[in-house]
């Protein structure tokens, strides 16, 4: 068992998350006494899917409970205007709907999350503190950080990520009947991890994928929708450079990247271990960020002459520039985007995230192990940094 640190609201709402994350598991910790509706079994679903009405007299044969769990919503959602009306009529009443997919609810009519009485939530894969000593960075970087991958039962991890890969980013997509040919889609996956932390170009994937670029954006808006990938804007408040347009593309977690990558006698083996290193940083800050309540707060920076700055986090309280270095030793000039990043914004604090083993100053930047950084992030506390930068400056 590990101490999950997701943060919920009082009321309503709902907890978003791909598969695997353990939003159930949590769930049933955190509400011990609720009632669970789970739209991933077959009988439960075909009775509400063709009576969604009969939610109510679910409830209304549980009078004594009122906190009520519905798995998977995206499954049925016409349960929403179900839900919405209990809401309503019945204010002791509280669900929960848990949904590792928002596409089937952002295009079914009607279906608008409850027009604002349930909050959204999201579910990340494990955060290094999560893990505690279990943590180990060569560990997260070949096997990622879902809970289902790390701790699973009777299979080795890798096993368990490969079907996780097979079952779920593949032939689920298909029967939910948003990809029509798997063959096609499995290509695409394929070609797109070799995106991975990379500024996005859909038709230099659509090409190497032999997909139209039509395709590939869909595609793309698939892998976002099923919380599988995200897309990285760039910073560009009070910018004094030209800067690229281009979003950044990351898979959620680095054990998926790292699955889907194919590898071959070329393929430089550090090459693809830093790539997944910097998609592990970005997975670990986007769930920092989201657990403490500051969501849309992580860009990265790149200017059209090619520096650049793997991340940045622009909140009312934060101000950082980060960059990330699978080596154990660094040159100077591998100091020049956060040195430039920090001429245009003098406000800001620089970080460099390393594979070595000391923590000490560069010209202005605090650089420290990646893992020990990591293992330093805890929602709703500061950025692990700041003391760290005072102990170094004195």
């Amino acid at each position: 068992m590990k101490k999950r640190l997701i943060g919920f609201p009082n009321g309503s709402f709902f907890l978003f998350g791909p598969r695997g994350t353990g939003k159930t598991f949590w769930l049933n910790e955190q509400f011990p006494n609720a009632l669970s509706v789970n739209l991933l079994e077959a009988d439960v679903r075909r009775k509400l899917m063709g009576h969604p009405e009969h939610l109510v007299n679910i409830v209304d044969a549980n009078a004594d409970r009122d906190v009520f769990i519905v798995d998977e919503i995206q499954k049925v959602p016409d349960l929403l205007d179900v839900i919405h009306d209990l809401i309503e009529k019945r204010r002791t009443l509280r669900f929960i709907m848990t949904g590792s997919s928002a596409r089937k609810l952002k295009r079914t009519p009607g279906a608008d999350l409850l027009g604002g009485r349930a909050v959204k939530c999201l579910c990340h894969p494990f955060l290094a503190a999560e893990m505690g000593d279990d943590f180990n960075l060569d560990d997260a970087i070949r096997l990622g950080m879902i809970p289902l991958v790390r701790y699973p039962i009777d299979h080795a991890p890798e096993d368990v990520l490969k079907t996780y890969l097979d079952l779920y980013l593949q032939e689920e997509v298909v029967a939910e009947g948003v990809v029509r040919k798997l063959d096609v889609f499995a290509r695409f996956l394929e070609t797109a991890s070799f995106s991975h932390g990379s500024i996005l170009s859909a038709s230099a994937v659509a090409r190497e994928a032999g997909v139209k670029r039509t395709t590939v954006d869909a595609y793309f808006d698939i892998l976002d929708e099923m919380l599988i990938s995200s897309r990285l804007p760039v910073f560009a408040k009070r910018a004094r450079r030209e800067l690229v347009a281009h979003r950044k593309f990351y898979f959620f977690d680095p054990g998926v990247y790292r699955m889907l990558r194919p590898r071959g006698p070329l393929d430089n083996a550090s090459e693809v271990d830093g790539i997944a290193l910097e998609g592990l940083v970005h997975q670990q800050l986007r769930a920092w960020l989201d657990y403490s309540g500051e969501r849309n707060a992580l860009f990265f920076w790149r200017t059209r002459g090619g520096l650049e700055v793997d991340f940045v986090i622009y909140t009312p309280t934060e101000f950082l520039a980060i960059e990330v270095k699978n080596g154990t030793r660094l040159k100077t000039e591998e100091y020049a985007g956060l040195s430039a990043f920090k001429s245009d914004y003098p406000e800001c604090r620089t970080l460099m995230l390393y594979r070595g083993k000391e923590q000490f100053m560069e010209n202005g930047t605090l650089t420290v192990p990646a893992e020990r950084f990591l293992k330093g992030l805890v929602p709703g506390e500061p950025l692990p940094d700041r003391a760290w930068r005072i102990s170094a400056d004195g």
